[in-house]
């Protein structure tokens, strides 16, 4: 699996942190958040892998399902050697992660949930079709739509629609209630995609979850507003004794 690091200089001080992309897209669109939270947290080490099949990560197997996507992140981290981690979610990525956290808690110090797909009110593809095209016009100004057409275009049609048919089908709302980390739901006040009831409910489904919004963001807050999100989890990610519980403009 190919990954991204960023560190600001000499070693991590930090429980390291992993950014988890969305769906059939790559790493790359993570990498905003990655240099705004480096930037943001001393000795912070940040890393973002492609999951395979995706990315510079390709893969001759079939498309996986969300738990053996879930498995193929854990053998990345064991190849890493990093035996615990902040992660950080976006869309598609927060399905992943709820089930990586679910069955591996040892490896979670803290989650991060940034607009977590699928609202249980929408599951069915034209749906969510139709809301990622109504958030698309939202983030026209700063769109990650060319990084997309890139990425999805090595992952190939095949598994582009066989993934999407994953991420209808997999239910993250009934993995919830079994993660244990300490985690963080984020949510854009513009989000089309994971709108705010739908985010309000995941927190209440976590047993350690909150609930922040990042008013006037939208749904790929990591690609679009970075440094917003970065400034608005930071307390959360540095152990929180005053968090800011307050929405943060983007």
């Amino acid at each position: 699996m190919f990954s991204r690091h960023a560190l600001r200089e000499g070693h991590g001080s930090r429980v390291p942190v992993v950014l988890v992309h969305g769906l059939v897209i790559s790493s790359r669109y993570m990498e905003p958040l990655a240099l705004a939270l480096r930037d943001a947290i001393d000795g912070l080490d940040v890393h973002a892998p492609d999951l395979p099949g995706f990315g510079e990560s390709p893969t001759r197997e079939r498309s996986l399902t969300v738990p053996e996507l879930a498995d193929a992140l854990r053998l990345w981290l064991t190849a890493r050697g990093i035996d615990k981690a902040v992660f950080i979610g976006n869309s598609f990525g927060c399905q992943i992660l709820a089930d990586f956290a679910a069955r591996f808690p040892g490896c979670v110090d803290k989650l991060v949930l940034q607009g977590p797909t699928v609202d249980r009110a929408a599951r069915f593809l034209p749906a969510q079709m139709l809301r990622d095209w109504r958030n698309g016009r939202l983030e026209r100004a700063r769109s990650a739509a060319a990084l997309g057409r890139i990425d999805y275009a090595k992952a190939g049609l095949g598994r582009a629609f066989a993934t999407m048919r994953e991420l209808v089908r997999d239910r993250i709302e009934d993995k919830l209630s079994r993660v244990q980390a300490p985690t963080l739901v984020v949510v854009g006040s513009r989000d089309s995609v994971a709108p705010l009831a739908w985010a309000r409910e995941v927190a209440q489904r976590l047993p350690h979850g909150e609930l922040l919004v990042i008013e006037g963001g939208t749904h790929t807050l990591n690609y679009v507003y970075p440094h917003s999100m970065a400034l608005a989890i930071r307390p959360f990610l540095l152990d929180g004794v005053d968090r800011d519980k307050g929405a943060a403009r983007a």
